[in-house]
C-alpha cells in the first residue's frame, strides 16, 4: 500500500500537467539565491505561476541561510529530493507519534494480544500511505512546503529526554519558521525548564547568526516585517483555517484581532487549558502526544494565518484518537473517522472553488460558515477531551510510557 501510494503521488506530481507547482519551494530557493545580491532578500518575489499574488520571501532570514546550498542545485533535482524527503519525514512523524503513545512496540491482534515483534512498522506504513492523500499533505506536496519536517522536529523534541536535543530542535525549527515556537509552551507546561530555556537560546542564536551574515535585511525582518500578515497571503481565503480567517469570512472583511477573534481565542484558550489538565490526571503519567497536540491545535487557531498545509498535526491527532491511550473512550473513533473524512475530502480545498479570487473575503453566508470547518472540528475535539477527561468507572486509560532516549 505504501509503495502504491508513493508511486501514485510521484506520478501525479511529475507526470500529470499541473500536478504540482512547487511555488513555495521556488520561493525558498529564490529567496536564498537573493543572498548573492545584498539587500534584496525581502524585496524578492516569485510570480511565474502566481501572477495574481507575487509571493515574497516571508520566513526569518535564518531560513534563507539554510536553503542557500540548495539554491545552487538544479531545481528539478531539489524538487524530486524534496518530495522524497517529505515522504520520509511523514513516515518519521507517524513512527514518533506511535512511540509517544506506546504503540510502536508490537503489532496487536483485534483482541489486543501481541502477535509479532514488528515494531509497529506495518501500521506506520499504512498510516503514511493514507496520510499522503489528506489535505494538509496534498497541499504540502503541491507547494513543496516545509511543515512536515518542522512537525517531525517538534515530535522528536518531545520524545527526547535530553534537554539540549529538545531545545536545539525547537529553537532551530523556530529560526526557520516561527510557528514551531509554540512548542515551547509544552516545555513550560511539563516543567522542562532546561529545554524551554535552551530552545529560546538557540532561536536567539539563529537571529544573531542571520544578522551577522546577512546584515541589514536580517534586522529589517525583526524590526519591520515581523507580524505583518499582509505579506504572508490573503487572510480571507478558505485555505486559512485560523480564527482570524474564519471570522473575516463571516464579516466580509479582515477582522484583524478584533473582539470576535479575541473571543474565539479566549474560548480556545480555556478549552486548551482544561484539555491539558485532563490529559494529566492525578497520580498518572501525562499523555505526551495528546498534550503536545493540545498545544499545537491551540497555536493553529490563534495564528493570523494557518494554511491547510500547517495542519499536518491532524495526522498525529488521528493516530492518537485511533491508537492512543484514550482510544477506547466513547467518541474517540467517531472523532478519528470524522477528521479522516474531512482531510481526505479536503473541505477547505472544495470551498476554494466557490471563491472568485483568493483576495475576495465577502461570500454567501453558507460558504462563510462552512469555512469554519477545521476550527469547529478542533473545538469539538478539545471539548471531547475535556468532557471525557474524568476516569471512566472500571476502566482507566493506558498511561503513556516514558520516552526512549
Amino acid at each position: 500500500m505504501l509503495a502504491i501510494s508513493v508511486a501514485a503521488r510521484l506520478a501525479w506530481t511529475f507526470l500529470v500537467p499541473n500536478g504540482a507547482n512547487f511555488v513555495d519551494l521556488h520561493v525558498y530557493l529564490g529567496g536564498a539565491a537573493a543572498l548573492d545580491h545584498p539587500g534584496t532578500l525581502y524585496s524578492y518575489v516569485y510570480a511565474d505561476q502566481t501572477p495574481d499574488f507575487p509571493l515574497p520571501f516571508t520566513y526569518p532570514p535564518f531560513a534563507a541561510l539554510v536553503f542557500y546550498p540548495l539554491s545552487k542545485l538544479p531545481f528539478a533535482v531539489v524538487a524530486l529530493g524534496w518530495q522524497l524527503g517529505i515522504i520520509a519525514a511523514l513516515y518519521g512523524v507517524v513512527r514518533v507519534s506511535q512511540r509517544l503513545i506506546g504503540a510502536g512496540g508490537q503489532e496487536r491482534s483485534d483482541s489486543g494480544i501481541s502477535v509479532g515483534p514488528n515494531d509497529g512498522r506495518r501500521s506506520a506504513m499504512l498510516w503514511t500511505a493514507a496520510g499522503i492523500w489528506t489535505e494538509p499533505l496534498r497541499s504540502t506536496f503541491d507547494y513543496g512546503q516545509i511543515n512536515v519536517f518542522l512537525v517531525l522536529a517538534a515530535l522528536w523534541a518531545v520524545q527526547s529526554t535530553r534537554w539540549w536535543v529538545s531545545g536545539l530542535l525547537v529553537g532551530t525549527a523556530a529560526g526557520i519558521k516561527l510557528t514551531p515556537a509554540i512548542t515551547g509552551l509544552y516545555f513550560v507546561g511539563t516543567r522542562r525548564w532546561a529545554a524551554a530555556v535552551f530552545s529560546a537560546v538557540v532561536f536567539a542564536a539563529t537571529v544573531a547568526v542571520s544578522i551577522a551574515v546577512i546584515g541589514q535585511q536580517g534586522r529589517f525582518y525583526f524590526t519591520d516585517l515581523l507580524g505583518d500578515a499582509s505579506r504572508i497571503g490573503p487572510i480571507g481565503t478558505s485555505f486559512n483555517q485560523s480564527w482570524r480567517g474564519g471570522i473575516s469570512r463571516i464579516l466580509g472583511h479582515d477582522a484583524g484581532y478584533g473582539p470576535l477573534v479575541l473571543a474565539g481565542i479566549a474560548i480556545s484558550a480555556v478549552l486548551a487549558l482544561l484539555a491539558w489538565r485532563a490529559l494529566a490526571p492525578a497520580r498518572r503519567q501525562r499523555d505526551q502526544l495528546g498534550s503536545l497536540l493540545v498545544v499545537q491545535l491551540f497555536g493553529l487557531l490563534i495564528s493570523p494565518i494557518s494554511w491547510t498545509h500547517h495542519w499536518v498535526w491532524l495526522l498525529p491527532l488521528m493516530i492518537w484518537l485511533f491508537d492512543g491511550p484514550w482510544r477506547d473512550r466513547p467518541g474517540a473513533r467517531p472523532l478519528g473517522w470524522s477528521w479522516l473524512a474531512l482531510t481526505l475530502l479536503g473541505v477547505p480545498w472544495l470551498l476554494s472553488f466557490a471563491q472568485p479570487t483568493i483576495w475576495e473575503i465577502s461570500r454567501p453566508w453558507y460558504l462563510a460558515w462552512a469555512g469554519l470547518v477545521y476550527i469547529v472540528a478542533t473545538l469539538v475535539t478539545l471539548g471531547w477531551i475535556v468532557t471525557t477527561g474524568r476516569p471512566v468507572a472500571g476502566r482507566s486509560a493506558r498511561p503513556a510510557p516514558h520516552p526512549s532516549r
